[in-house]
C-alpha cells in the first residue's frame, strides 16, 4: 500500500475553501480532512492550494506543437510528447485532444494532423508514460467534402469521448463578420480580393450542398456511442434549439450573449474559452466570457489553445465575476468531467482519483508547483 499526505494545505472543496490535509491511498483520494497533520511523513504544503486535476475538454494546443512555426512541421509523436508535457506543467491531468476532421481549403496539414495524432494516441496511452489522461474530442467539420471519410476511419475508436459539429464557413458562427473573414484571408494567406471571392463562393456553394446531409449522417453514424455532442460556435437562438432537440446538449464557444442565454433556458451546457479571460476578451471580436459568466451561461472552460490559460482563468473569473474560488474551480475541474461523464474525478473528495495540483502565487497568478494523476506525481 502507498500512501501521501499531504498537510498545511488550503482545500478548494466544492464549496469552501479549507485549511487541511488530504491523504492518497493507492491512486485515490483516501481522506479529506480539516487541520494539519503531525504525522512525521506529511509532506507541508506551506499554505498552497491544491486544487482537483484540471479536466480539459477542448484543446487544440497539439496543433501549436506540430506546427511551431508556418513551414515548420514538427515530427508528430515527438509533438505529442511535448503537448503532453505542456498539459500537465499546467496542471491538466485529463486532456481531450480536440482534432478536426475535414478541412475548408485553409489548413490541409490539420488532416495528417489527425491521422497520426490519432495512430500516436493509440499507440502511448496503453503504454503509460503519458503525463495526462488522453482522451479524444472530434472537431466534425460539417460542410468538408473530407469530414466522412475522417469520422469513418475513428466513429468507433475507444478513445474517442466527445464530438463537437462546426461550421467555419464565412458569414456563419465565428466568422459571421465578412469583412473580419476577408482581411483574416487575406492575411494569412496572401489572397488577392478576387481569390477571396472566388473562395468564399465556393465554400458557401460547398455548405448549400453538403452540410445538411452530412449533419445528419454524422448523428446517425455515432447514435451507438451515446457520446457527450456539442455544437460550435453558436450565434443563433433558434439553431441552439435544433441542436437541442437533436440530442446535442452542449453549446460550444459561443459567439454571442443572446445565443448563450437561449442555451442556458433550455438545459444546454455552455463550454466558453479560458483564454477569452486571460486576454481580456475575445480574439475574434464575439462574446467576453466574463460577460457570459455574469449572465449565469458558462459551465465549464476549455483552454482551447492554451492549456495554462485554464488555471489562470479560474482564478480571475473567481474574483473578477465575484462567484467565489469554489465555483471557479468547478468549471475547470468537476463540471468538465460531469459534462464527459468521468464519474471518478474533478473534486476533492474521498474515493475519486488522487488528480491533483498544488499552487503558489505570484501576485495575483497562480503558479502550478506540483501535479498529480493517479497518486503519482507528474510534475
Amino acid at each position: 500500500m502507498s500512501e501521501t499526505i499531504l498537510t498545511n494545505a488550503m482545500l478548494v472543496l466544492p464549496d469552501a475553501v479549507v485549511a487541511g490535509t488530504i491523504v492518497i491511498r493507492d491512486g485515490l483520494i483516501a481522506e479529506v480532512q480539516p487541520g494539519r497533520s503531525s504525522l512525521p511523513g506529511a509532506v507541508d504544503c506551506g499554505g498552497d492550494h491544491l486544487i482537483p486535476g484540471v479536466v480539459d475538454v477542448h484543446t487544440d494546443n497539439l496543433e501549436r506543437q506540430v506546427q511551431p512555426r508556418a513551414n515548420a512541421r514538427w515530427p508528430s509523436r515527438s509533438a505529442l510528447l511535448a503537448h503532453d508535457a505542456q498539459c500537465a506543467a499546467a496542471g491538466v491531468t485529463t486532456v481531450f485532444d480536440a482534432l478536426c476532421l475535414g478541412d475548408l481549403g485553409f489548413d490541409p496539414g490539420r488532416v495528417q494532423t489527425f491521422r497520426e495524432g490519432v495512430a500516436d494516441l493509440t499507440a502511448l496511452v496503453p503504454t503509460g508514460l503519458l503525463k495526462s489522461d488522453h482522451f479524444l474530442h472530434l472537431r466534425c467539420e460539417l460542410p468538408a467534402v473530407d469530414m466522412v471519410a475522417s469520422v469513418e476511419s475513428v466513429a468507433d475508436h475507444p478513445l474517442v469521448r466527445m464530438v463537437s459539429l462546426m461550421d467555419h464557413s464565412p458569414g456563419i458562427g465565428q466568422y459571421r463578420d465578412m469583412a473580419r473573414y476577408r482581411v483574416l484571408r487575406q492575411k494569412q494567406q496572401q489572397m488577392s480580393d478576387t481569390a477571396v471571392d472566388a473562395r468564399i463562393a465556393e465554400l458557401l456553394e460547398r455548405r448549400a450542398r453538403l452540410r445538411e446531409p452530412q449533419r445528419r449522417w454524422l448523428l446517425d453514424r455515432l447514435a451507438h456511442r451515446d457520446l457527450p455532442l456539442a455544437s460550435h460556435d453558436d450565434d443563433e437562438i433558434a439553431e441552439v434549439a435544433r441542436n437541442a432537440r437533436d440530442g446535442i446538449r452542449i453549446s460550444e464557444f459561443p459567439v454571442t450573449l443572446a445565443a448563450a442565454q437561449a442555451a442556458r433556458e433550455i438545459g444546454v451546457e455552455i463550454i466558453a474559452g479560458a483564454p477569452n479571460i486571460v486576454r481580456g476578451g475575445s480574439h475574434s471580436g464575439n462574446v467576453a466570457v466574463t460577460e457570459l459568466i455574469a449572465a449565469g451561461a458558462v459551465d465549464a472552460l476549455a483552454s482551447d489553445y492554451v492549456p495554462a490559460a485554464l488555471i489562470e482563468a479560474a482564478f480571475t473569473a473567481a474574483t473578477g465575476t465575484g462567484i467565489g474560488l469554489p465555483a471557479a474551480v468547478a468549471m475547470i475541474t468537476d463540471r468538465p468531467a460531469r459534462m464527459a461523464r468521468l464519474a471518478d474525478r474533478g473534486r476533492l473528495e474521498a474515493g475519486l482519483r488522487a488528480d491533483l495540483v498544488r499552487l503558489a502565487a505570484i501576485g495575483a497568478i497562480p503558479v502550478v508547483r506540483e501535479v498529480w494523476r493517479g497518486g503519482a506525481r507528474v510534475a
